[in-house]
């Protein structure tokens, strides 16, 4: 609906309708978009859109969900793409969509040439610091995840952040980095969503009209498996149909249980199965077969980060 309302907007101006009528539509879009947060890291003003459920209680601690827009979206943006709401409201979850730097401009994530602490990775570490301060944030159950260029961010906080990220979600995950370059071999939980005919990310990697030939997409088989490797799963993992579209495959034995899986969605496109609908000219097709959302929370649920147990 957001999305539309822009694209109203968009429309209105160009045929030319009664020039009050744009004015009100861009003052809708931007009430309906903007975000309820921000503060200064590395010197940069940045913001984020925080959602507290009405069942938040804060007598008992809370997981934290922090959930990464894809390139040139923001924060409202990955709330409808992902509808992480609909979870937290269900589930009692808090839910933040951090905004990757850029301002007015394309906001974009930038995971860092080298493992450590990124201007963006220590924005989202003192974004967790910041929510943590006003509400009871249990630290065992704090999770990342991300559409396209989000989810490439997340692959950043699971070796920059491992000490305090339980486990990520990666959604269309636009993969640049090479997996050498997480020098953090700590065990990291892992769910992975990506379709086969994704035309912006593509599953066997390779370029795409978003990545030049400089900058090659990671081969999504290839790049879990690694993944797998890091986290010391047994080599041979097992697959299964979910839907008439969608193969999960799961990697077990893992250290410290630290599962690893992949859902493969058969003809699926750049965008978030069983999320908001996205132009099918752009992204390809979206699947309602799987809700990314609700998987991605089965999951997390059951790998709280175990250094932090028992000291809750």
């Amino acid at each position: 609906m957001k999305g539309r309302r822009w694209v109203l907007g968009a429309a209105l101006s160009l045929v030319g309708l009664p020039v009050v009528v744009v004015p009100i539509e861009a003052a809708s879009w931007y009430a309906a978009n903007r975000d309820n947060g921000s503060f200064v890291s590395s010197g940069v003003k940045r913001d984020y859109l925080l959602y507290v459920p009405r069942s938040y209680d804060a007598s008992k601690p809370t997981p934290l969900i922090v959930s990464l827009h894809g390139a040139g979206l923001w924060g409202a943006a990955q709330k409808d793409m992902s509808r992480w709401n609909d979870v937290a409201d269900r589930e009692g979850l808090i839910v933040v969509y951090p905004s990757g730097a850029g301002g007015r401009g394309v906001r974009v994530w930038h995971e860092g040439v080298r493992p450590g602490l990124s201007p963006d990775v220590t924005f989202i570490a003192a974004l967790i610091d910041t929510i943590s301060a006003h509400y009871n944030i249990d630290p065992a159950r704090v999770y990342a995840n991300g559409l396209s260029n989000g989810g490439g961010m997340s692959f950043a906080l699971s070796c920059s952040l491992s000490d305090r990220i339980a486990a990520v979600g990666l959604v269309a995950s636009a993969q640049f980095l090479p997996f050498i370059w997480c020098t953090d071999r700590h065990p990291v939980p892992m769910i992975n969503f990506h379709g086969t005919a994704d035309p912006e990310a593509p599953y066997k990697g390779g370029t795409s009209w978003v990545a030049p030939n400089e900058r090659r997409l990671q081969n999504q088989l290839t790049f879990v498996a690694s993944w797998a490797q890091r986290n010391g799963c047994a080599p041979n993992p097992v697959d299964s149909r979910v839907s008439p579209d969608v193969i999960r495959r799961v990697y077990t034995r893992c250290a410290n249980h630290a599962a690893v899986e992949l859902y493969t969605i058969e003809g699926g496109g750049h965008s978030w199965p069983g999320g908001g609908r996205v132009p099918e000219w752009f992204a390809g097709s979206t699947t309602y077969s799987i809700n990314a959302s609700s998987l991605m929370w089965a999951f997390f649920r059951a790998h709280p980060l175990a250094s932090k147990i028992g000291s809750r």
